[in-house]
Formats: C-alpha cells, structure tokens, sequence
C-alpha cells in the first residue's frame, strides 16, 4: 500500500485514507473468484458506509447487506439497486420496515415469529408483499471473538432449527409474505475454513428439511465474515476468496433454479483502510515508553472493544524496528491503547503514523466520545486530483 506522505503533511489528523486502487484490485479478484453468476454477493454496508467506497464497490454490481433502515438509504443513495438488497438484524424498527417496503428491496433476513408477523402486518398496509429470508442459527462455533460470534445457540440472531417447521407454517396465514429462502451467518473475522465446511454442511440439511416440508428454497445465503490479515497487511492486502467460495461450491448441492447469496464486508474494504495519526508527545515512564498520537479509541474502537490487532506503521521513519512503545492516544480511558509494547523505528513528536487495516469498523464505529470530532476521511483518487 502507498501513502502520499508529502500530502498527508498538510492535512489535518487523525483521518481516513483509502487507497482505491486496493479497493478496485480486491474488487477485481473477488468478481473473477466467484465460480458462475449463481454466487452473488452483498456487500455488508456496516463495515465501511464511507460514500466513495461504497459507490466504486457499487460499480461492480455488487448489492448491499444492510442491519438498519439508514443503510438501506444509504446503499441507494450510493448507487446499488434496491433488488441487490438485504435488510437483515434482530430488531427492525417500524419505519426501517417501511424504508425497505416503499423501495421494494430484494429481501429481508428475518430473525424471529414477532418479526414476521409484523412485516406482514406493515406490507399489508401498504399494499405490498415483502420477499423474506428466514435466518437460522446454525449453532456452529466460528473460533473467532466471543463478540462477533453469531451462530451460536445462545447468540442472539437467528432462529433456532428446532423452531424451522413452526415458523415455516405461519407462512400459510401471512399473506403479505412470499418465503424466498434461508439465510445463515456463523461470525466474523473467520481465517479457519472449517467453520464454513460445518456451515456449508448444515445448510444442506436445513435445505432439504425445509423442502420436505414442502416450501421451495430459491435463495441460500450463507452470510460473510471472511477473515484478513491484520498482522502483515502488505503480505496479504487480498483476501483468499478462491478458497472461500470454493468450499461452498464443493460442498452445497446447489440446484440449478437456486442462488448463493454471501455478505462480505470486512473482506472487502480492511486493507484498503488506514487511520492516519500524528505523534503529539513521548512519555518515558520507569516501565514503559509512550507513544502518544492524536487519535483515539473514538475514532477506531477494535483494540478496546475486541482487543483486536492492528499492525503500525512509522510513515516518517523507515529506519530498523529497534524501540518498543505502547502506543496509545488523548482518550480518558485505559483502554485507549493501540498496541502495547510493539517494536517500531525512532519514533519522535509529529511524526505520521498510519494504524493499518482499518478500513473494516474503523470509521462506521467513531464516535464523538470526550467530544471529540469524528475523523475527516480522504481517498487516494480524491488526494491525486489535488495535486494535480
């Protein structure tokens, strides 16, 4: 990944950067890893809605992956077609129903008997009929953090299998409704494959109860959650879709008249992301040694919510790694650390650091805690149209 140093010196920190040319690339392998167009993907808005990203990936025909009616606006107002839409999320608020009713999105993932029932009562008053996934918990443990982990029996989404036939019958008096299909996701952040082998597997099963119970399945979305390489960003800036959608076409018996369906989100923009920071101050303590930097746990909350792992870069120093520093930043709060003891060059007051990997729940998550402004953000087209 390159950085216009010399620009981001005469910007204001902290801030967003996205190299869109990473964007594009992964973009570019993604679009050429899916195996036929039975494979379709939404992308999953809540990982970066920054307007500039969420419109190049629009360009590629992608659909949108929604959790709230405002990212159903949002994915329209950036250019994705309303029938590449999904409305998923355990609690849809009345007028988020409607949102996706009066623009007659692709489908919503439903995730209880309450909720269905309620969409039907607010598609009857519209006079419309609402398309509807049913989100099963598969109850599969995706070995990934306890706090994006989704497909446990007792996680909060989904509907538990042994409840299928029950809600399936509903179907039979909602007349506002038309079942399209299941819908599954098991977490996120997933580098192990064998999850999505157990995933892949179940799905099957469920497929084929839900037919025996006499009601076509024409839509299988099997959710996102591909893993990246936090700890060598360079090494890896693209995502190993190949072998991800690969396990899915060998293992789901696919009929002709179905689709794929997949919600990738972090997969797609991570790597392209990048927290810019400038170094405020050293502190040397009788232990430790800080690197104090001007952004906080406000603009990129991973490391204190997940205890996540972001690899950082010196952009004004590429001397040998040879200090160890706990990088942290101006938020009261103990929490408001970067890395802790983490080998880096020299590293002196105003120099430019850049928290990698931060295009995934990096911006969408700030906030304006200690009242902090939220981050400006630039793209790599945005800063190359300046300089011209």
């Amino acid at each position: 990944m390159n950085f216009p140093i010399e620009r981001f010196l005469q910007l204001k920190t902290p801030f967003y950067y996205y190299d869109m040319d990473l964007l594009k690339a992964t973009l570019v392998r993604l679009r050429d890893s899916l195996p036929d167009e039975r494979f379709i993907v939404h992308y999953a808005i809540k990982a970066c809605s920054t307007e500039p990203v969420v419109k190049q990936i629009a360009s590629f025909g992608i659909g949108a992956d929604c959790v709230s009616g405002g990212e159903v606006e949002a994915s329209i107002n950036a250019g994705i077609s309303p029938d590449k839409i999904v409305f998923a999320g355990v609690a849809k608020a009345d007028w988020e129903i409607l949102v996706g009713l009066r623009n007659n999105i692709f489908c919503f993932n439903v995730e209880s008997e309450e909720e269905l029932v309620n969409i039907n009562t607010l598609a009857q008053q519209e006079g419309v009929t609402a398309r509807v996934c049913l989100r099963i918990n598969p109850d599969i443990d995706p070995h990934t953090h306890k706090n994006i982990s989704t497909g446990l029996a007792e996680d909060k989404f989904g509907i538990q299998i042994e409840d299928l036939e029950s809600t399936l019958h509903m179907f039979d008096n909602l007349g506002n409704l038309h079942f399209l299909g299941l819908h599954f996701h098991i977490g996120s952040q997933l580098l192990d494959m064998e999850p999505y082998r157990q995933l892949a597997q179940k799905v099957n099963e469920v497929v084929c109860q839900t037919e025996k119970l006499g009601y076509a399945v024409k839509v299988i979305n099997v959710g996102g959650g591909l893993g990246i390489n936090y700890h060598e960003p360079d090494k890896e800036p693209i995502a190993d879709f190949k072998t991800y959608f690969g396990i899915f076409k060998d293992i789901i018996r696919l009929r002709d008249n179905q689709t794929l369906h997949f919600e990738l989100g972090r997969a797609i923009v991570a790597q392209c992301g990048s927290l810019i920071t400038r170094v405020l101050y050293n502190k040397h303590s009788h232990t430790r040694e800080y690197v104090m930097a001007d952004a906080g746990m406000n603009d990129l909350i991973r490391p204190a919510l997940y205890e996540a792992y972001h690899s950082i870069d010196n952009l004004s120093n590429d001397e040998p790694k040879t200090h160890r520093y706990d990088v942290v930043g101006p938020v009261c709060e103990s929490s408001d650390v970067f890395q802790r003891d983490y080998l880096m060059p020299l590293t002196r007051r105003g120099d430019l650091l850049a928290i990698r990997s931060a295009g995934a729940y990096g911006e969408t998550m700030a906030s304006r805690y200690n009242l902090r402004p939220l981050p400006l953000h630039y793209t790599s087209e945005e800063l190359k149209k300046h300089q011209r």
